[in-house]
């Protein structure tokens, strides 16, 4: 069965171009005016892009099954537009062994709606003692380790599993928290914090895990990733490394781009996130982060939790909140940025950090994997929490009015989601 996605503009690396997009057997069979086939999916007014890639999401499953499970996070994730995601290992038990990451990867398939691909911990049980088993999770296919939630705090265990990493061409993701300076802490430490009267969250509790694992990349020669980088100070030590030709790359999530601590004001624990909502200037310097190449990704570290929890007072409430349906339209809204630059964000910029370029982030041409995003960027829509896939509800969003909306994904050729409905 063949699939043509018509009357829309295709966007990749290359930049824009009309015209429909024929699909057989998986992958891109043609590109060209007049196109038709078994099924032919509208696309008037849209873009067509490469599929999109989360560097960061919480699937929760397996331990955590009443707030998202691997089925309801990929329907979620594939109505925003993703084709692929990564599945942080903060699962319970976690992703330490090679039984839970064939779980989940198996799991991941048995949904079919986007590629699933299980991250590593760093350290067995994310407890920052013992390194977890690096070669034979990387020969199962596992290309991102990380204990996040949990910084590593030991220098020398970082530096260890940044040389044993090296030497299995993976790559480590770093949670950035200092945690002896973020104990009992519920928020951003700043005015906002003074005013109500909680513990804050110092800025330099971030920073200084940042400066530090820059070192250790500079001393090893190892890649390391920044995960939700929130601070000005962070951006900056990110964007010095990167002038310096050393192997680091930085995530920022949408919610660090969109909202400020000011939103914790009323103690509403839905605007309870880690790393905690940072002031104005933080916000504005993530986003000259992101247009300038120092952040190479928006990851939304979508963190579904189930009503009872983030009812719970403020400081005895989880952080996270959901962010995969939400991406898109925030980054096409508040960014200011083309559209060239946000798909190149959510695409193949994180596919390569990812290790899944050879499939996802392609441009559209013949004989590419059929992993692919139609969007509508001019779609103004009202945010509800009622109408995201996710089994959770915990949308810092509900309400807001926003731009862009995906229309169709398409995952090696086949529709998993047709006019913002998912297919499964």
């Amino acid at each position: 069965m063949s699939v043509v996605i018509k009357n829309g503009t295709v966007l990749d690396r290359r930049g824009e171009q009309r015209g429909d997009v024929r699909i057989a057997d998986g992958v891109v069979t043609e590109v060209g005016a007049n196109l038709s086939g078994d099924v032919e999916l509208d696309a008037s007014g849209c873009m067509v892009s490469p599929g999109f890639v989360d560097l960061h999401v919480h699937l929760r499953q397996p331990g955590r099954e009443e707030a998202e499970t691997i089925e309801t996070g990929s329907r979620a994730a594939a109505r925003g537009g993703f084709t692929a995601v990564v599945a942080m290992p903060n699962t319970e038990p976690p992703h330490d062994s090679l039984a839970v990451v064939q779980m989940v990867r198996r799991l991941g398939e048995q949904a079919g709606l986007c590629e699933v691909l299980p991250s590593g911990c760093i350290t067995m049980g994310r407890l920052g003692e013992t390194l977890a088993p690096f070669s034979e999770l990387a020969a199962a296919g596992v290309h991102i380790f990380t204990d996040d939630g949990t910084g590593v705090q030991d220098p020398l265990l970082m530096r260890r599993a940044l040389e044993y990493g090296k030497s299995l061409g993976i790559v480590l993701a770093q949670h950035c928290e200092v945690s002896r300076l973020t104990e009992g802490a519920v928020m951003h430490e700043g005015g906002c914090c003074s005013r109500l009267g909680v513990p804050g969250w110092p800025s330099v509790a971030e920073e200084l895990m940042v400066f530090r694992d820059i070192e250790l990349s500079r001393l090893t020669g190892a890649p390391v990733h920044f995960l939700h980088l929130s601070t000005a100070k962070s951006v900056d030590l990110v964007r010095g490394a990167k002038a310096e030709g050393l192997l680091v790359t930085a995530e920022a999530a949408p919610h660090h781009f969109t909202l400020t601590d000011e939103s914790l004001s009323g103690f509403d624990p839905i605007f309870k996130v880690n790393p905690p909502l940072r002031e104005a200037a933080d916000i504005a310097a993530v986003k000259r982060g992101l247009a300038d190449g120092t952040i190479d990704a928006i990851a939304t570290d979508h963190a579904p939790h189930v009503s009872e929890s983030k009812e719970m007072p403020l400081d005895q409430a989880p952080p996270g909140m959901l962010g995969l349906e939400t991406s898109l339209a925030l980054s096409i809204s508040e960014l200011g940025l083309d559209l060239g630059q946000v798909v190149a964000l959510l695409s193949w910029r994180p596919a390569a950090i990812a290790g899944v370029a050879d499939r996802h982030g392609r441009d559209i041409e013949v004989g590419a994997p059929a992993n692919i995003t139609v969007f509508d960027p001019d779609l103004n829509w009202r945010v509800t929490a009622a109408g995201l896939a996710s089994k959770s509800r915990n949308t810092p969003y509900a309400g807001r009015s926003v731009r862009g909306k995906v229309r169709h994904t398409l995952l090696r050729g086949i529709p998993t989601v047709i006019d913002g409905e998912a297919q499964r």
